[in-house]
């Protein structure tokens, strides 16, 4: 690191700086475990960032290593806040183990929690998310509803901030958050500052939606599939169920009921998603303007193209192009 970058950082806790703790538990994730220390040791000496494990000892990580934090659990009971990064979870045993909620509960009231990804697994397991909103990686949320139905589980957003509570979903919404904290806490000048340091985007909403992968329902030699295979190659034009009927040889009503029973959407609303599932791929890998986009998959306007991205992601095409755009 060059003086001049250090000089920027600055690293050095400044007297009275906010204490955080970042507590690793085992199987932690190696790249999550260091947002944290990035983004708020990037803050000026605003945050003193302090990483500790549940026994005091090294913490197996998800990888092919094993990390030493600096502290026991007794570094909890004195911190403004704590943040439980994401560990890997094994399906079929307890969703926290005793020692980290041992170690959680010497947490002392009032200070706030952030949890990326899997860690608000354990926030949940302690009991401080029922009642509340909260959110985790997309993928695990069948999961997550399964083991804590007392949570009001939003699988679509970035993060969820309570105030003292803040869980926030997978992998890069780790850094979401810590800029928020630090938005919240020192004012957007300061967050922004940081952003630049650390060359991430400086602000990206928390009711974003994840990006979510959804895959296509399996198409079957009966029912609706063979209709369903058929309109994927016609996105570009107007599909009205009338002719959606008559492709699959059955009345509309019958149609619709089929349609819904197999795929759990109507067929509008499932062609919307295919409509925008194709628009995304265009946005990623072509230069083509959003008009044509959106004129490829069949919406009439690009106006109704962005109405539709925004209702579904949060984000205007524009800002999903730069944000997936592949540069390879």
């Amino acid at each position: 690191m060059t003086p001049d970058l250090d000089r920027r950082l600055h690293r050095v806790p400044r007297p009275g700086a906010h204490k955080v703790v970042v507590l690793a538990l085992d199987g932690v994730y190696p790249f999550e475990l260091g947002i944290p220390h990035r983004v708020l040791g990037s803050a000026g000496g605003r945050y003193e960032v302090l990483s500790a494990s549940v026994d005091g000892g090294p913490v197996r990580t998800d990888a092919d290593l094993t990390v030493t934090p600096g502290h026991g659990p007794e570094a909890l009971a004195d911190a403004d806040t704590v943040i439980i990064p994401p560990h890997a979870l094994v399906p079929g045993r307890a969703a926290a183990d005793p020692a980290a909620l041992a170690a959680l509960a010497r947490v002392r009231p009032g200070t706030r929690l952030v949890s990326i990804c899997t860690g608000a697994f354990l926030l949940a397991a302690a009991g401080l998310l029922d009642g509340r909103r909260a959110t985790t990686h997309w993928a695990l949320s069948d999961y997550f509803q399964e083991l804590f139905p007392r949570v009001e589980f939003d699988p679509g957003v970035l993060f969820v901030d309570h105030g003292d509570v803040l869980t926030s979903a997978g992998a890069a919404s780790g850094v979401d958050v810590c800029l928020h904290l630090v938005r919240g806490d020192h004012g957007t000048e300061v967050a922004n500052r940081v952003a630049r340091v650390c060359v991430v985007p400086p602000y990206r909403d928390g009711g974003q939606a994840q990006y979510v992968e959804r895959p296509l329902p399996p198409a079957s030699e009966a029912g609706t599939g063979p209709t369903r295979d058929w309109a994927l190659g016609r996105l570009g034009g107007p599909l009205p169920l009338h002719e959606l009927a008559a492709h699959a040889a059955m009345s509309p009503r019958t149609f619709a009921r089929r349609f819904q029973e197999e795929t759990g959407l109507s067929p509008g609303r499932w062609l919307t998603q295919q409509r925008l599932r194709r628009a995304r791929r265009l946005l990623e890998s072509s230069d083509l303007p959003v008009e044509r986009v959106a004129h490829e998959v069949g919406f009439a306007t690009a106006t109704s193209l962005r109405r539709h991205l925004a209702a579904e992601a949060g984000v205007t095409p524009s800002t999903y192009r730069r944000t997936f755009r592949a540069t390879y």
